[in-house]
């Protein structure tokens, strides 16, 4: 069994943002440090794996209230969901033919939540990077931040900045 392996790592700015008086130039650098990794493996049926971070187990109630707190309602499993949906619009949209293989997935991510890192989008990046792999599809690298940022703002409704996807697929 082929288990693949994808990572995507946070994002920094450096200086700059699209919608500040820099004309949407920015400077920004991956780092290494905290990184999404999805893993994806073959199996039976399309399987979507929570990671601790997705958990709805405690051991209190304020247990719930911290982790809620810490990470809202929704963790990073609808990431991949929405991730994987926005993957087969696109592969429909552009006529690309996908095989019936069936895959389970996982995602585990160490970027510190909510501090401007872009780890929802490693999370998106490195579920791409995982199915273009296992699907053995090519998605020209330029289209990439642009399917990752419509993973968010289309498919989730979620007010994204558009400069934490370029420099996670480029990691330039």
């Amino acid at each position: 069994m082929q288990i693949l392996r994808r990572k995507a790592y946070a994002r920094a700015g450096l200086i700059g943002n699209p919608s500040d008086g820099y004309h949407g130039k920015t400077i920004s650098l991956v780092v290494r440090d905290y990184c999404a990794e999805v893993v994806l493996y073959e199996w039976d049926e399309i399987e979507l794996i929570p990671s601790q971070q997705d958990h709805s187990r405690f051991n209190s109630v304020h247990e719930l209230q911290r982790d809620v707190a810490l990470h809202g309602y929704y963790g990073g499993i609808r990431l991949v969901k929405a991730t994987v949906k926005r993957f087969v619009d696109y592969c429909d949209l552009t006529g690309t033919k996908l095989h019936d293989r069936k895959f389970s997935i996982r995602y585990q991510s160490n970027v510190p939540r909510q501090v401007g890192l872009a780890g929802s989008s490693a999370i998106i990046t490195a579920t791409l990077r995982a199915l273009i792999a296992f699907y053995e599809i090519d998605i020209p690298r330029e289209l990439l931040p642009s399917l990752a940022l419509s993973v968010e703002t289309q498919e989730l409704g979620i007010a994204a900045g558009l400069q934490d996807r370029v420099i996670q697929v480029y990691e330039g």
